[in-house]
């Protein structure tokens, strides 16, 4: 009885701290329940994964659900406590006046989660997206309420506010095409045979190249080809440039054989 009468004197703290677990709980049930349902239907229907147009959007919608839930746990949890009702009830005799204190001070947050809304709607850009903003190029790794990742060809990310990304241009190379072009250099010595070298290094369908540059130090030539996916271009540029220097050097046009 003792027991009893202890955890009666701490009734409303337990019923707030089950109510923040079973918010949790929920959140995390609805959110993975989502996410498998999803996966079930794209194998259903289209027979492979969840497109990037398609993971977009799921993620918004995962993401606003589990923060909705949590709201209303702490919300509930909070109710428990007669001193937090008589604050509200304070606080709500003046919405008004608060309503603009927060607005103003939370407007860049808000900004932000609006233009994150726009942007899974709109899909101006896409998670696996290839993209270039600010000069600083790399793939989309995330889409957030606030917040856009973007991963740059050095690994290191880009965090961006979605509100400039809402404002700003940004330039992206895969919306139509999931296909990246691969473009690598390679130098023929001076008075080098360009139309040799271009008719080896175009052997291949798939590959093409030109004359890019001439001046007193060399040619240049820019071979280009197409990587399937944004995060093949890496393997796909050193197995090109491989391929072209043995072939100028097999050929006995390149620098170091001419040397």
């Amino acid at each position: 009885m003792t027991i009893i009468a202890a955890l009666a004197d701490y009734d409303n703290e337990i019923t707030a701290a089950v109510t923040l677990v079973v918010a949790v709980g929920l959140a995390e049930v609805v959110d993975h329940a989502l996410l498998r349902r999803a996966r079930r239907l794209s194998e259903a229907v289209a027979g492979r994964e969840l497109s990037a147009v398609a993971n977009t959007r799921l993620r918004l919608v995962r993401r606003l659900l589990f923060a909705l839930i949590i709201l209303i746990g702490v919300a509930l949890a909070l109710a428990q406590f007669p001193a937090v009702e008589r604050v509200a009830t304070s606080i709500l005799a003046s919405s008004a006046v608060l309503g603009l204190v927060v607005g103003f001070a939370a407007r860049q947050t808000l900004a932000n989660g609006i233009a994150g809304i726009l942007l899974a709607i709109t899909q101006p850009i896409r998670i696996g997206d290839l993209v270039t903003f600010e000069e600083e190029t790399g793939e989309v790794e995330d889409v957030r309420l606030t917040y856009t990742y973007i991963r740059l060809d050095d690994g290191r990310r880009l965090v961006v506010p979605n509100e400039r990304l809402a404002q700003s241009s940004i330039f992206n190379h895969t919306v139509v095409d999931p296909r990246v072009q691969v473009e690598i250099s390679v130098w023929l010595p001076p008075g080098g045979d360009a139309t040799r070298a271009l008719k080896l290094l175009s052997s291949d369908e798939a590959v093409e190249a030109r004359v890019a540059e001439v001046d007193k130090e060399g040619i240049r030539l820019a071979v280009t080809t197409w990587a399937t996916t944004p995060r093949a271009r890496g393997g796909e540029a050193s197995r090109l440039r491989k391929e072209s220097l043995e072939r100028l050097r097999e050929a006995s046009l390149s620098f170091v054989d001419a040397g």
